[in-house]
């Protein structure tokens, strides 16, 4: 499945115009012959689950990470740097398919996420910019205008606790002046927070690594692992191999690289991003914008945006724009191309988007792709592989990975520390949503149906009534 494999060199992002310092680290020059548990990935899931193992399970002796490039080359050093919860979004398709109890607890589970990883950068003292503001949406198109007025209705009728936290306004004049965006309609807003998002997953890495117990190779993909009668696995890299008795596969959009079952479940999607500022040396400071944003401009074309305490920002999105060109995005793990279809969108669009920057010169200083993984029934798959014991998914978070990772990671943490002292952790003591586990029946679903029935772009459309009993029932 080597095309599933990252390409040897992506474009690189605004993230590291600045080196974290764990690019090229090898803990040891080669490889150790054996670990209690090999993490496949050196993004955010991999370092969340590295650190919650070493911080919580002293007793596991040796954990190596293997990372096909540099540590959080992939899509985590190549995001939005947006930590924002889903108070609304998907969560009226969830309650449609599971009830009001399921879908409340996955926004609740996001929720909790934010202040969990509020707590780990300030109990650590991680210098990874983080803030915590208010994260403001934006519909500036009529009809989707009155839909979003429906929806938060709709939420507002359920009187979930976490509503108390967001305002909306359907008044055009009021969700401008609120917003700041021109012609906006509706606007909305809640608590979320940005970081520097590879800086965090970094300093996580090196905070492990201290432990003396945790052992980072960059540079070398995982091409097969092979089973054992006496380690359990054995994973082959093109500089050796090593045996361990758990491997926790965390390569998201990779993950049908060495999981080829995951194929038709968790698809490699390619996203846009850039990073807008003045020219370096002009002395005046950015207008005032203090809030992150979901932007949805008159032709519903959405872009997330944070901004940065230096006056820069970043920004992405605008699949609408490149939608039609699958061959550019879909399936696609070239993160060393631009997709052209998107590549000049965003020039201009602080001017043409905001009130007060017509006249300031901010432009596109640093563009980039990044490869997310989308599933087909729009949930992460997270525990063990089916058929395969002491193997564990931490993948497919379909573009929102910062406010579920954390706390996602802490439960596979949980999994692989048990099954490390031989016993089993049913997945409802793990403290993750139980829709997130994955399953034979959700790898099954996937690929019985066509890729065109699955829930890659969030519409809600894998469950026919049916099937939706079935799931209803299992929760």
């Amino acid at each position: 499945m080597s095309q599933f494999l990252p390409v040897k060199s992506g474009l690189k992002s605004v993230w590291f115009r600045e080196p974290q310092g764990l690019e090229d680290h090898r803990t040891t020059e080669s490889l150790p012959e054996h670990s209690d548990i090999v993490i496949i990935g050196a993004g955010y899931a991999g370092a969340a689950t590295a650190y919650h193992l070493a911080k919580d399970f002293p007793e596991i002796s040796s954990i190596t990470i293997l990372e096909a490039r540099g540590a959080c080359s992939g899509a985590t050093g190549r995001n939005g740097g947006h930590l924002r919860p889903d108070m609304y979004g998907h969560i009226p398709t969830y309650i449609d398919r599971y009830g009001v109890k399921v879908a409340s607890e996955i926004a609740e589970f996001e929720i909790a996420n934010m202040w969990a990883i509020k707590k780990a950068i300030e109990d650590e003292e991680i210098d990874c910019d983080f803030t915590l503001q208010r994260s403001v949406d934006v519909w500036c198109n009529e009809e989707a205008a009155d839909k979003a007025a429906e929806t938060y209705h709709r939420m507002q009728a359920y009187n979930l606790d976490y509503m108390k936290d967001v305002f909306f306004t359907r008044d055009p004049k009021a969700a401008e002046g609120y917003s700041g965006v021109r012609g906006a309609k509706a606007a909305g807003s809640f608590t979320a927070g940005t970081m520097w998002p590879a800086k965090f997953i970094q300093g996580l890495l090196k905070i492990v690594l201290a432990t003396g117990r945790v052992n980072l190779q960059t540079h070398t993909p995982a091409s097969s692992i092979q089973a054992d009668s006496h380690h359990g696995w054995i994973v082959h890299t093109e500089r050796g191999t090593i045996s361990t008795r758990h491997v926790v596969h965390a390569t998201n959009g990779y993950v049908a690289s060495l999981l080829p079952q995951y194929e038709r479940n968790v698809i490699p999607c390619k996203g846009i991003c850039c990073h807008i500022a003045a020219p370096s040396g002009y002395e005046l400071p950015a207008p005032l914008l203090n809030n992150s944003y979901i932007i949805r401009d008159e032709e519903k074309v959405l872009s997330y945006l944070i901004p940065r305490t230096d006056g820069g920002i970043v920004v992405g999105g605008a699949l609408a724009k490149f939608l039609s060109f699958r061959e550019q995005w879909y399936r696609n793990v070239d993160d060393s191309t631009l997709i052209d279809a998107a590549k000049d969108y965003y020039n201009d669009y602080m001017q043409r988007t905001y009130h007060g920057w017509k006249t300031y010169p901010a432009g596109i200083t640093d563009i980039w792709t990044g490869v997310m993984g989308y599933s087909f029934d729009s949930h992460p798959h997270i525990g063990t592989v089916p058929g395969l014991e002491g193997q564990f998914i931490n993948a497919g978070f379909n573009g929102h990975g910062m406010p579920l990772i954390w706390l996602v990671s802490k439960g596979v943490a949980k999994m692989v520390a048990a099954a490390h002292q031989g016993t089993d952790l049913p997945f409802s003591e793990t403290g993750i949503p139980k829709v997130f586990e994955t399953s034979q029946a959700r790898i099954d679903r996937a690929v019985s149906n066509s890729e065109e029935e699955g829930d890659i772009l969030g519409t809600g459309r894998i469950f026919l009534p049916e099937e939706d009993v079935k799931v209803r029932s299992q929760l």
